[in-house]
């Protein structure tokens, strides 16, 4: 009895010092031993903001809900990850590796995406408010919904992207390769250098 209580005031002390950290996914095998990159586990709906994660090999993990506000994801291998509704605020994604990323309703407010790979970039409905896209490559990304207000995308790759119903609301837009790309019902207004709505094609 007594090295049971034991055994649970240990297991108390250590979700407290690791800040009550969100649990595994359910129905894993009692053995799962889960992905940790300094001190932030890899799994849905971890609590990690400010993560240190500058190039963790995080390719195809799954981090759907996933608290990573203002962590540093410099050079990260983010492929094929899954950031569904995740929040990426403030983040530092700078040269991440996000190609054919799962990212709808997630947020990127404030984050720095500068020469970020998105190649075919599921993005719908996210929030990247004031980011920064220079140098980003989105090619083929899908946008449809999203928020960029105020955001700057500058030395683009943007060839095939689907800006659909996009709010480009006060954006800074320059210098980017725009073959292919299309902007059907996107608002522009107050936006520095987007393209015309009558030659939005």
């Amino acid at each position: 009895m007594a090295f049971c209580v034991a055994r649970l005031l240990i297991i108390a002390a250590a979700l407290f010092t690791t800040g009550l950290r969100a649990a595994p996914p359910a129905g894993e095998s009692p053995g799962f031993v889960p992905m940790v990159v300094n001190g932030c586990p890899i799994w849905p709906y971890t609590r990690c903001p400010g993560a240190d994660l500058r190039h963790a090999r995080l390719a195809g993990a799954n981090l759907v809900g996933a608290d990573l506000t203002g962590a540093k994801l410099i050079r990260a291998d983010l492929h094929a990850a899954n950031l569904a509704g995740a929040l990426l605020d403030d983040a530092d994604l700078t040269a991440a590796k996000m190609n054919h990323v799962n990212a709808p309703a997630a947020t990127f407010r404030r984050a720095r995406l500068v020469g970020t790979d998105l190649d075919q970039a599921r993005l719908m409905r996210s929030d990247f408010s004031e980011a920064d896209f220079t140098g980003a490559n989105l090619e083929m990304a899908r946008l449809q919904f999203a928020w960029l207000a105020r955001a700057r995308i500058a030395g683009a790759n943007l060839q095939e992207a689907k800006f659909v119903t996009t709010n480009l609301r006060g954006a800074t837009f320059e210098g980017n390769f725009l073959r292919y790309t299309i902007f059907p019902d996107s608002d522009f207004e107050g936006c520095e250098g987007c393209p015309d709505k009558e030659n939005w094609k």
